[in-house]
C-alpha cells in the first residue's frame, strides 16, 4: 500500500522519541548523546555548524554508525548509543532515525526543527 511521505513521516515518529533543541543540547554537554549534523555541505557552510557535532552526510549515515561496520566512526561505538540526528528543518532526520533503529540503534532519535531550531534558540553555532 503506497502513502504520501506526510503519512510516512507520522509513522516513523510514532516509534522516534524525538527531542527539541535545550533537550539535545544538555543530552549532548552531559556525554548522553551524539548529535549528528546530516545537514549537506551547502547548508553547513551557509549556518553554520553545531560544535561537537559529527558531521555525516545523510548518505553515509548508515556505514558511519553501524557500531558492526568496517566504515563506522570512532564515535560508533555501541547499539546503546543514543544518536540525535540533526537535519535542517526536522524532516529528513526523523526518516534518518528510523533507518538507525533498522540497524539496531534503537536510542536514535531526531531533533525536532533541525538546525534551524536550534538556531533559533540561541544555542550554540560556529560561524559559517
Amino acid at each position: 500500500m503506497a502513502v504520501n511521505i506526510d503519512e510516512l513521516l507520522e509513522r516513523v515518529r510514532t516509534g522516534l522519541e524525538r527531542v527539541g533543541p535545550r533537550e539535545a543540547f544538555a543530552a549532548a554537554e552531559a556525554g548522553d548523546a551524539l548529535l549528528v549534523d546530516i545537514r549537506y555541505a551547502a547548508l553547513r557552510e551557509r549556518d553554520g555548524l553545531i560544535p561537537g557535532a559529527l558531521v555525516v552526510e545523510r548518505n553515509e549515515l548508515e556505514w558511519r554508525l553501524d557500531p558492526l561496520g568496517s566504515h563506522r566512526a570512532p564515535e560508533a561505538v555501541s547499539h546503546d548509543l543514543r544518536v540525535v540526528v540533526v537535519c535542517n528543518e526536522g524532516y529528513a532526520s526523523s526518516l534518518a532515525a528510523a533507518s538507525l533503529h533498522q540497524l539496531g540503534l534503537h536510542r536514535a532519535t531526531d531533533l525536532i526543527g533541525g538546525f534551524q531550531a536550534w538556531k533559533a534558540h540561541g544555542l550554540p553555532v560556529t560561524a559559517p
